[in-house]
């Protein structure tokens, strides 16, 4: 999009990324939230939904000028909606004050999530698909101030219809996918699992119009279970994916009793999202494809924030059809997918990644802790790295987290401790030295001796300070 002269109260098209054009109103921002650095750029509240971010001046278009060419461009439902909530503001403003609060489109106004968070953009000719902003996790304040999706608000939001099995099949109140991009498999999906990861997951499957039946394996956690067992689950779905925090949930929940073992059989499809150790993840195949079933690995590489986005990466390994047949399902919950082969790969690749991450949290916890005992600005010292080579939303999160004493869990403090030490033990099947996972494990492991395990990973900053 094209710069154009804009003033606080312009009713604009504002595009963000890959997501495609949005109706909104340049307003005033909270008196708390700093501008970004960098292009000029306005802070919008999108209609019919209650997100708002601010928008680069290039990605914004008047209102009324473009009109015609959004609307020949976007053909979903709630994008008509959204213009439709557009239009209904204008009549009210009409010959009144232009201040006026946005309106909520009734059929919209339930919505988990808007737009931004869901929306696959089809481009014309004349504008081909671009790369994600790189900024768009920290712009958009609707995704990055609301807790998680959680379980209970999933069942709140969500049309839940019994079936005569007993297990619960939930279905989004809108099942339309969104403008056409992604057109959801027309199998049934189950899903268990409702942790950090699997909460999100989840609304985004549900947000591109999957039918999907869950089950929780803790019964505590944000109030009853839907599926009254992971066998039943499986049995009643074709597809059935699971994300679990460690190598023993993830058997337990295959081969403990009414698991998901006893509702394999012939053509059921199970899909292990959980980040687990290669030979957990061979077992766990090993016994599903013996009673028939069809099994893929996906680890995701990510956090809650960006399973709530839909914006997770995931990696794969297993049964090559399956993973086609995951096609909506995964472009429903992530930015992009990796095929990597043969089962045991994607667990592999999942550690190392996260011992990657995980080694860096740490160093730079150290490196935050060393400015302050030899009387430097910790803030200056972030201010630096943000302006170099290191700079990514995941150095500026982590740091901003330590630097406010906001230790509140996005990836939890002791799975990224469990993925050090798997990662270190494929080190070790393999005779190949990891002294840097090592050293950072050992900090770790001191983090959770100071009752650190349930803190976000960023809390291991605690372990250099007593």
């Amino acid at each position: 999009m094209a710069a154009v002269s804009l003033r606080l109260g312009d009713l604009v098209w504002g595009k963000l990324g890959r997501y495609p054009p949005w109706p909104g109103k340049i307003v005033n921002p909270p008196k708390d939230l700093k501008k970004p650095r960098g292009k000029k750029c306005f802070f919008v509240k999108f209609f019919g939904t209650e997100d708002h971010a601010w928008i680069k001046v290039e990605q914004l278009k008047p209102y009324h000028a473009h009109k015609e060419e959004m609307i020949k461009i976007n053909k979903g439902k709630r994008f008509q909606q959204a213009v439709d909530a557009v239009e209904e503001f204008l009549r009210r403003a009409k010959g009144k004050d232009q201040d006026l609060t946005i309106p909520e489109s009734s059929t919209v106004k339930g919505m988990m999530a808007g737009p931004m968070a869901t929306f696959k953009w089809q481009p014309t000719a004349s504008e081909p698909v671009k790369d994600a902003d790189p900024h768009f996790h920290h712009f958009l304040l609707s995704q990055t101030e609301k807790p998680a999706v959680c379980y209970q608000a999933i069942t709140k939001k969500l049309k839940i219809c019994e079936e005569e099995t007993g297990s619960t099949s939930i279905q989004a109140a809108d099942s339309t996918a969104v403008n056409g991009s992604i057109t959801p498999t027309d199998k049934k999906i189950g899903f268990l699992g409702l942790g950090l990861m699997g909460s999100g997951i989840v609304s985004n499957l549900l947000k591109m119009g999957h039918t999907v039946t869950v089950w929780n394996r803790t019964a505590e956690k944000e109030g009853a279970r839907l599926g009254r067992t992971p066998a039943e689950v499986v049995s009643t779905c074709d597809i059935t994916f699971a994300c679990v925090s460690d190598p023993k949930a993830a058997k337990d929940l295959v081969l403990g009793p009414s698991g998901v073992l006893q509702g394999i059989r012939p053509g059921k499809c199970y899909v292990d999202m959980s980040t687990v150790d290669a030979d957990t993840v061979t077992e766990l195949a090993q016994v599903i494809v013996s009673r028939g079933g069809r099994f893929l690995e996906a680890p995701v590489s990510g956090n809650q924030q960006l399973s709530n986005d839909g914006m997770l990466v995931i990696l794969a390994a297993g049964d090559r059809g399956l993973y086609e047949d995951c096609s909506s399902c995964f472009q429903a919950m992530g930015k992009t997918s990796f095929f990597l082969g043969e089962v045991g790969n994607a667990a592999k690749m999942m550690l190392i990644v996260n011992m990657v991450q995980g080694s860096f949290m740490a160093t730079i916890a150290e490196g935050l802790t060393l400015a302050q005992v030899t009387g430097q600005s910790q803030q200056t010292l972030l201010d630096i790295l943000n302006q170099g080579q290191l700079a990514s939303i995941f150095l500026d999160q982590k740091c901003q987290n330590i630097l406010q004493g906001n230790f509140k869990p996005d990836f939890y403090l002791k799975y990224i401790q469990k993925d050090l030490r798997l990662a270190i033990a494929l080190g070790d099947a393999v005779n190949h030295p990891t002294p840097m996972a090592a050293a950072a494990n050992e900090v770790y492991k001191r983090a959770k001796a100071l009752d650190q395990s349930d803190n976000d990973m960023s809390a291991v900053y605690r372990a250099y300070i007593h």
